[in-house]
């Protein structure tokens, strides 16, 4: 539920809740600007930084963001990458933003585009990404002590921000401010205008030098502090590799989702990045999907694989909006924001019970299924189904292209990868069945997907044990008649399987035709490539017992590709699965120490289209100490830890 606000006769929104302003009636820019941006000594002090780490407690109407936003954009010496991280308990609703927003040219723009991807903000971590993926605004929604003691992050810069004291006395306690300096390293920065001296006090306590400077009005001083402790700050031991000092050159197994999605998020930070893969082309495997959906999961307990999926749809949306911003994909020819119905007659979806309320973020996402739409996919009244409002459908082999066009990024098909090997300077080398080199570099992503396990295997590094099961899928897949079009609801469905019913024939989707696809079999430990013709009859029956079951009035339209007595042949990959089905993100070596420089992303089962650009970004994000796009027990539900620790768990 967004916060209440009201509005004071000047025009200043006003927390009931709290029973304070929001900002002064002076405005909050000049606080925005003066005091916290330029109270962390910014921006001189991120001048030629690779990036640079801003922590703010009490993310209101977002003016300090939009300030530091056009403060980045306006600096020809500013970071390669800004990351803000925000907390938020009361997040106001998208409609307040755009009202508070300041009358000013610069800023109005960049208040809209945040507005426009403020939505769906449910309890947790959100990231949202503006600029290309340059500005990263990552929101903890719920109380600070607690949000803060769960993440992992270090900032360079601390905005101190919230309500009074008085108001707010949680906030400014002891236990607060101590959340705050664990995130410190030394020589963060922090500014506030509060200067009560038990907030003074508490800081000098936890290590800060602490200063009152001359204030904005109505305050007449500001507090700034540095941390610089006495003591030794204490390192959290998350059993990763120490962040890289520069990006440097880096080699990519897998031109598929998984080595695209890794090969964008480390070329926008300043990688040279080499992506090698055995095909003729990229998307060759299984990401050459025909047309595929995006889309969030959900269960009453909202499940790991729920919250994953949350964060993994967000990603994937704005990578495409960003994508079709630079003309790189068509929405609508390439890939469509256009909602999923979700029926299941075995397992029906539940939403979580507290989603159900009028109010609640949730119902962004997700809500029961109203008659209109079940009408529209002609399905009963009394179905049981669930709308996803974000999701969608997407052509993979389309979006691999686009995100291997940016800049940093050159790919090399017929690359036959038989073994790698690191030399007496760390580089690591690819090397091809005769031993020749085909490429090396500093790092290496393995995102070979069925092939990551065999490769690790063929070159002497024991994670090549790690339980990766490969699975065929084969799908249906053919062109539209009128009547097959006629038929089709106007939105994808799935539940046990999924129909994407209308995508373009053509890359360019200007040419004739268009298509439907059905799928997908689920065929455990199978690898055999193509299909023998037993198997592939047997795919397509499975397919359209599927859409019987999904779409019941859908089905009679496409006996003549279903009964035909000659079937055409299915379209068939394999994918892989980690024993959890989540997908395995992280360092190769079992330890910290342990084979430098080399990282897996794989296992993304049937879910790559929902989840793949956020795990690049996940990759990206340790290799270089970032704030992380996700929760924090999320990114360790995803890591290669837990592969090792099976292995040790595991019966002989």
């Amino acid at each position: 539920m967004s916060e209440t606000i009201e509005w004071l006769p000047d025009g200043t929104p006003y927390s009931p809740r709290f029973g304070d302003r929001y900002h002064s009636e002076f405005g909050g820019l000049d606080q925005a600007r003066h005091t916290f941006f330029g109270g962390c000594g910014l921006p001189q002090a991120w001048a030629g930084a690779p990036q640079w780490r801003i922590l703010e407690t009490g993310f209101g109407f977002g003016l300090n963001f939009l300030a530091t936003w056009a403060a980045w954009k306006a600096d020809p010496l500013r970071p390669r990458l800004l990351h803000f991280v925000s907390v938020e308990a009361y997040p106001v609703s998208a409609e307040d933003m755009r009202r508070a927003l300041p009358d000013d040219a610069q800023l109005r723009p960049l208040g809209q585009a945040l507005a426009a991807q403020w939505w769906g903000l449910l309890p947790g971590v959100h990231r949202l990404s503006f600029e290309g993926g340059q500005v990263l605004l990552t929101l903890y929604i719920g109380d600070a002590q607690t949000m803060l003691r769960k993440q992992q992050l270090i900032a360079d810069s601390v905005f101190l921000d919230g309500f009074s004291p008085g108001a707010n006395p949680d906030l400014w306690s002891p236990e607060a401010l101590k959340t705050v300096a664990r995130h410190c390293r030394r020589g963060t920065r922090l500014a506030t205008w509060c200067v009560a001296g038990e907030v003074r006090q508490g800081l000098a306590r936890l290590g800060f030098e602490v200063r009152k400077v001359p204030g904005v009005p109505p305050k007449r001083h500001n507090l700034q502090a540095c941390f610089n402790p006495q003591w030794e700050p204490r390192q959290r031991d998350d059993g990763l590799p120490p962040p890289v000092a520069a990006p440097a050159r880096c080699l990519v197994l897998g031109a598929g989702l998984a080595g695209a999605a890794a090969a964008a998020s480390l070329a926008r930070r300043g990688w040279q990045v080499t992506v090698l893969d055995a095909g003729d082309a990229p998307a060759s495997g299984a990401s050459g999907l025909p047309a595929g959906l995006f889309c969030p999961h959900v269960s009453p307990d909202d499940s790991v694989l729920s919250r994953l999926s949350r964060s993994g749809v967000r990603t994937s949306l704005q990578t495409l909006q960003q994508l079709t911003g630079r003309q790189h994909l068509e929405a609508g020819v390439d890939w469509a924001h256009s909602g999923v119905l979700e029926h299941d007659l075995n397992q029906p979806a539940e939403l979580p019970p507290e989603w159900l309320g009028q109010e609640s973020a949730g119902r962004q996402w997700s809500l029961p299924a109203i008659a209109g739409q079940l009408a529209a996919a002609r399905l009963p009244g009394d179905s049981r189904a669930v709308w996803h409002a974000q999701a969608g459908w997407v052509r993979p082999a389309r979006l691999v292209r686009a995100l291997l066009a940016a800049p940093g990024i050159r790919w090399q098909g017929q690359a036959q990868i038989a073994r790698l090997r690191q030399t007496a300077t760390s580089l690591w080398q690819a090397l091809d069945a005769q031993g020749r080199e085909l490429a090396q570099a500093e790092m290496v992503v393995l995102a070979l997907g069925p092939a990551t396990t065999g490769l690790l295997l063929a070159s002497g590094l024991d994670a090549g044990q790690w339980e990766m099961q490969p699975i065929r899928g084969q799908v249906s897949v053919a062109g539209h008649t009128p009547a097959t079009l006629a038929a089709m609801p106007p939105f994808p469905v799935n539940g046990h399987g999924n129909l994407v019913p209308d995508f373009p024939a053509s890359d360019s989707g200007q040419g004739p035709g268009r298509q439907w696809v059905m799928g997908s079999t689920f065929e455990r430990d199978v690898t055999a490539l193509p299909p023998s013709p037993q198997e592939q009859r047997s795919a397509h029956a499975s397919n359209a017992d599927k859409l019987a079951a999904l779409l019941p009035a859908c089905r009679p339209a496409l006996d003549a590709f279903f009964d035909a007595p000659q079937l055409p042949q299915t379209w068939s990959r394999v994918r892989c699965a980690a024993y959890d089905r989540i997908p395995v993100v992280g360092p190769a070596g079992r330890h910290a120490q342990d084979l430098p420089g080399l990282w897996v992303l794989s296992g993304l089962g049937s879910r790559g289209l929902t989840l793949s650009l956020l795990c690049g970004e996940l990759l990206a994000a340790r290799v270089h100490g970032e704030p992380l796009p996700l929760d924090a027990r999320l990114a360790q539900a995803l890591g290669t830890q837990r592969m090792w620790a099976r292995l040790r768990h595991k019966p002989s």
